[in-house]
């Protein structure tokens, strides 16, 4: 077992044929959604249809781990899909390290993030719960390689205004809070801004309750540099106007 959450469990397998290492989530609760998927109008559930359209985008560069494979058995969907090898998510990464991920570092993981949450937006997809437990980082080679996992909680870029929330309560934005919606841009930059606080803060979250969030400033550690302090404080600004889009974010001089 690689995680067990209240969506069901991974499992870490091989694939027979070739011994290919895959990993199985079984998921014993899931929505469906109505797609056109290659001008053929079909229901399926949702994760595998957000997977089966990011896959269609990205072949054989994506961020995204690929689904294998998929069976709907009604009271179960189990997907097959990628395992990176070896790897393990930011949230035991950092674990593993004993000590806050170092800024070079952290740059490093930041700029494949933002490619790849990118790439997850040029294919409609909004993820809804970016956090480090759904960042996998690959770790065989000296630059680590990062892979955006766990589509559960995701649905199609559809409308502008999302009034459900469906990510994790400390990573939800303040205008949710205070107003009930969210927008998609908006939300993802914000969620990216606390999960790179937590790689440089030993773990700790930016905020701890929602109260925080709508009225808090995060403590930025001032031995950051001072155009890093700039990334995260512009991605976690509480106006979601005022945020930077994904692409201004490629561009910021921490970054580039």
């Amino acid at each position: 077992m690689l995680g067990e959450g209240s969506f069901g469990a991974v499992f870490a397998g091989h694939r027979k044929d070739d011994h290919l290492p895959v990993a199985i989530k079984r998921i014993r609760e899931f929505l469906y959604t109505t797609v056109d998927l290659d001008g053929e109008v079909t229901d399926l559930p949702t994760e595998v249809a957000l997977l089966l359209y990011l896959n269609q985008a990205g072949a054989g560069t994506s961020a995204v781990v690929g689904l294998l494979d998929w069976y709907n058995l009604d009271n179960e969907l189990i997907l097959v899909l990628e395992r990176p090898v070896p790897c393990m998510d930011l949230y035991d990464y950092l674990g593993s390290i004993q000590s806050s991920i170092q800024e070079d570092m952290g740059r490093i993981i930041t700029k494949q993030l933002v490619e790849g949450l990118q790439e997850v937006q040029s294919g409609e997809v909004f993820h809804r719960d970016i956090k480090m437990e759904n960042i996998l980082i690959e770790t065989g080679s000296d630059v680590p390689r990062v892979w955006i996992i766990d589509f559960g909680s995701g649905e199609f870029l559809t409308e502008e205004r999302y009034t459900e929330n469906e990510g994790t309560q400390l990573y939800t934005t303040p205008e949710y809070i205070r107003r009930g919606w969210s927008t998609p841009e908006a939300t993802t930059v914000w969620q990216l801004g606390a999960v790179l606080f937590e790689m440089l803060h030993d773990g700790v979250t930016p905020f701890h309750n929602p109260h925080d969030i709508i009225n808090a400033v995060p403590d930025i550690r001032d031995t950051l540099s001072y155009n890093c302090q700039d990334f995260i404080a512009r991605c976690m600004d509480k106006s979601p106007e005022a945020r930077p889009t994904l692409e201004t974010l490629k561009h910021h001089p921490w970054l580039v």
